[in-house]
């Protein structure tokens, strides 16, 4: 109808563009105000310096209004990181939460971690967290290695929980039927960072077999070993362990024996894998031969005095009375190997465990009339009848006489 003539602008028209044009303006300055952020983000980081600020060094925010019920629940609660679902570790920790928790006054966290190497690297570095459970070799490992810098004066010892042992699964039908026989094959030495990873290395290392190695989780691991992909799984973890025993002999699996080798004597320990712990794997009344590895907790070493050395004292308060609880079902069977008072070499034990092991260590009983007896005697053989010269002296005499007849008998 207008040919090549514009169509007149009526006044809907008019006032459609200027409303574009307005909204058009304020998104331009919110564009650029939030350009003007994101630039002052970047140029200035933390406590002023300059560079670059990532995702990851910005500081959370705090949740406001907590009120006192929040702040009482923050005070009392402790996060330890522990293991994924096929190790112990989770478990003893949800057993820690399920026994000791006590509603807002005292709570466990347990947190799921990645296992021994990296719970090391996050109790170092990782905050709120200040409990982990790892492997006491891996431990020395990252001492010696000082991979993530010094930690003799940022790792305390707290206790020796429970023995660790390998568990090596091949085909039934393999022909591998010795671990030497692993060598140039492909194995899986589980998920990266974790205990099983960096202690498998050790202990191929130094028996020198040079497998291939492939790191997988467990579930992924059975079924690249049932198609031939890989030639075995390993899992360091305390047994019964959940996802081994789901396995059965019948379905075409079978341990591999760990002899326990000269080398492996220093920092190892013999184990076997029974029929009582693995009924499907393990035929009545026999055993599999293999090694284990010590797994204890240990903590952050916060300065004596501040708020975070006080929740870890007041976790020690609630724990270590308690182990006997722990020790009977429901709870996992590896609390019976739960050792409070055993020691690390090497390793500085946390100073409120130590002080509590003090206050508790169980007295000797007085000895009897005729260990006095016995003691008389003794000394008088050796003095030739005469007495000794003060009775300082002779409690002297008496205390080492005491420590030399324990020997005696333990012996």
């Amino acid at each position: 109808m207008w040919g090549g003539l514009r169509r007149p602008i009526g006044p809907f028209q008019v006032i459609c563009v200027l409303a574009a044009a307005v909204l058009a303006a304020a998104l331009s300055s919110l564009s650029i105000a939030h350009a003007q952020r994101n630039t002052a983000a970047t140029t200035t980081g933390t406590a002023g310096t300059s560079g670059p600020l990532g995702p990851g060094t910005r500081p959370l925010p705090d949740k406001p209004n907590l009120g006192s019920i929040g702040e009482r629940i923050n005070a009392n609660t402790i996060a330890i990181v522990s293991g994924n679902l096929n190790a112990t570790y989770l478990s003893i920790a949800y057993d820690l939460s399920a026994v000791l928790d006590d509603g807002d006054n005292f709570r466990i966290l347990p947190v799921v971690g990645k296992g021994g190497g990296q719970n090391i690297r996050d109790v170092r570095f990782l905050k709120g967290v200040d409990l982990g459970i790892t492997q006491s070799i891996l431990l020395n490992t990252f001492r010696r290695t000082n991979e993530i810098g010094t930690i003799d004066d940022k790792i305390v010892y707290i206790a020796k929980l429970f023995n660790e042992e390998m568990h090596i699964v091949v085909r039934a039908n393999s022909g591998v039927t010795s671990i030497e026989q692993l060598g140039g094959r492909k194995v899986n030495f589980s998920d990266i960072g974790s205990g099983t990873q960096l202690s498998t290395r050790d202990i191929f290392t130094r028996l020198d077999i040079k497998a291939i190695e492939v790191n997988i989780g467990q579930a992924d691991a059975i079924e690249q070993l049932k198609s031939g992909e890989i030639a075995a799984t390993v899992l360091i973890a305390g047994k019964p362990a959940a996802a081994i025993g789901r396995l059965k002999a019948d379905d075409g699996f079978r341990f591999l024996p760990v002899p326990f080798a000269k080398q492996l004597q220093t920092d190892y320990l013999p184990a076997t894998l029974s029929s009582e712990d693995y009924p499907g794997m393990v035929g009545s009344g026999a055993g599999v031969d293999t090694v284990a590895v010590g797994a204890v907790l240990f903590a952050y070493n916060w300065p004596k005095g501040t708020d975070r050395y006080r929740r870890i004292e007041n976790f020690v308060e609630h724990f270590f009375p308690r182990l006997a609880e722990f020790q009977k079902p429901p709870r996992h069977p590896k609390w019976r190997e739960a050792n409070l008072a055993a020691v690390l070499p090497g390793w500085t034990r946390f100073e409120g465990a130590e002080q509590w092991l003090a206050r508790n260590r169980p007295s000797q009983p007085a000895p009897s009339a005729a260990v006095r007896d016995e003691f008389n005697q003794f000394l008088a053989t050796r003095t030739g009848g005469t007495t000794a010269a003060s009775p300082t002296e002779r409690e002297r005499l008496f205390q080492d006489f005491l420590k030399w007849n324990q020997g005696r008998e333990r012996r």
